[in-house]
């Protein structure tokens, strides 16, 4: 069963951190790329962060130099580390490979 769980999210207050993870199982996650979403209210889902196969990445311009994405293909996680967090990044965070979406964990950033 293809499968993706994310833990990490909280509350957190403006200008602090905040580290997402992604457990991934049933697929060759070595081999596949992986990204983060994030929906807010009443907006639509957008993609954050992508990390290749072969780690390249890539990023959103409202978080590029703030957060990171990495991935440990032998424990089958992507990780996303987000500093200088700020109000607009409140959202349902979404793991996500090709047609597989995880459950989404919930960042709120209080001003």
């Amino acid at each position: 069963q293809v499968q993706l769980v994310e833990s990490g999210g909280d509350l957190v207050q403006s200008g602090g951190s905040l580290r997402l993870s992604c457990a991934a199982s049933g697929f060759a996650f070595s081999r596949n790329v992986m990204s983060w979403y994030r929906q807010a209210p009443g907006s639509v889902r957008e993609r954050v962060a992508t990390i290749t196969s072969g780690f390249s990445t890539n990023y959103a311009d409202s978080v590029k130099g703030r957060f990171s994405i990495s991935r440990n293909n032998g424990k089958n996680t992507v990780d996303l580390q987000m500093n200088n967090l700020k109000p607009e990044d409140t959202a349902v965070y979404y793991c996500y490979t090709p047609s597989v979406w995880g459950q989404g964990t919930q960042v709120t950033v209080s001003s």
